[in-house]
């Protein structure tokens, strides 16, 4: 165990003993003297032991909880920590070839994530701390899984709350940028050097699947980008209109389109809300509309200008649905809960004159956990509706 012990608040200990992972600098009494990324001791002023944590010295989030047992979390832990999570994964994703490996929080690995796709791993270390173990953490991913690759994409934004730097590059194995695997009978093609995220939107797997059951006709799908739910819908349609301004986006789309030989769908570089506003005003009709939008609210602040941006998308939806259409609506935004998505959804059904049913309400795929007492492990709200 670390040498190094902090001192915690009466707050930061009540928010362990809540079950939540991180602790607040202004909960943070002394530090110890901690290194940068430094697993240390958490106590409280009577000296009472609360766990081992991550440290950074940038951070709101000061520290982040790793144990709450005293036995050291070394190499060996961590790579329990890992085994465990993957053989979560051989229930919930079973034979995909495409999933969350290790999930941070939800796996108890806080700012570490590691996706597969195929033979490949993608890693994103997201914190001073699991920077710091990042090489532990490659070759423990080698022992385990003997990958053809490990990718570093480690270019989010949020790594410069921690005075880390962006970076991508190769960390074992081969120089691989391309990937082509299966999800739900489909190939995709995903770009683990430049794609959105680690590749790809692997949290959306299980909704697409779900949403077979209700696409036909007409269809209609905002914010496409790689056009994985226009392609994984197209079969049970008529005709599908992809839209996406990123026309990077777009290549991948078609790329996709192409390697499962589809021919009825229509992509369109375009604004979604401009191609909605105009597609309702010039009077167009669907049978299914899938919105799935980029987080709004990426900060407390923005909640309410993103719930305006939610009416919006969703009022210009429903307007446009036939009788017995179906919407499929996303918020990936945390800072809107899924009662904020139903209010401004229904709210939308009013102003449009419509009577929606809601069919399902799901969330992220079961490969990325949601902990019950970490709130913020639940990101990602659907909603299925039928709009008569």
């Amino acid at each position: 165990m670390s040498s190094t012990t902090c001192i915690i608040a009466a707050r930061g200990v009540d928010r362990i003993l809540s079950g939540h992972p991180w602790i607040y600098r202004t909960d943070l009494i002394d530090d110890g003297g901690a290194e940068p990324g430094a697993i240390v001791r958490l106590v409280d002023r009577r000296k009472r032991f609360f766990g081992q944590a991550l440290y950074s010295s940038k951070s709101q989030i000061a520290l982040r909880l790793l144990t709450r047992e005293s036995r050291e979390f070394n190499r060996d832990f961590l790579a329990e920590r890992i085994r465990a999570a993957a053989a979560y994964r051989s229930v919930v994703a079973e034979g995909i070839q495409a999933c969350r490996l290790v999930a941070s929080e939800g796996d108890l690995l806080p700012s570490l994530i590691v996706d597969r796709y195929g033979e490949c791993l993608v890693v994103q270390t997201l914190s001073q701390g699991m920077e710091r173990l990042k090489p532990e953490i490659v070759e423990i991913l080698k022992e385990q899984f003997a990958p053809r690759s490990i990718i570093e994409r480690n270019d989010a934004a949020v790594r410069a709350l921690e005075a880390l730097p962006e970076q991508t590059g190769v960390l074992a194995g081969e120089a691989v940028g391309e990937v082509i695997v299966e999800e739900n009978g489909l190939k995709f093609c995903y770009d683990l050097r430049r794609g959105q995220k680690t590749g790809g939107y692997l949290d959306q797997r299980e909704n697409r699947a779900a949403a077979r059951q209700y696409a036909r006709g007409r269809m209609l799908d905002c914010f496409t980008y790689a056009g994985a739910f226009a392609v994984s819908l197209a079969g049970q349609c008529d005709s599908v209109t992809g839209v996406d301004s990123s026309a990077d986006g777009l290549k991948l789309a078609r790329r996709n389109q192409e390697l499962n030989g589809i021919g009825n769908i229509e992509w369109r570089e375009a604004n979604c809300f401009d191609f909605l506003k105009a597609a309702d005003q010039k009077g167009e009709r669907y049978d299914t509309v899938v919105l799935d939008p980029p987080a709004f609210a990426r900060q407390k602040s923005s909640r309410e200008s993103a719930l305006r941006g939610y009416k919006e998308l969703n009022l210009r939806a429903i307007k446009m649905l036939s009788p017995g259409g179906h919407l499929i609506t996303f918020s990936c935004s945390f800072h809107v809960s899924e009662a904020d998505l139903l209010e401004a959804v229904a709210s939308a059904a009013l102003d449009a004159h419509r009577t929606v049913v809601v069919i399902e309400r799901r969330t992220q795929s079961r490969d990325h956990p949601i902990l019950l007492t970490v709130p913020e492990t639940h990101y990602l709200k659907c909603l299925i509706l039928r709009v008569l």
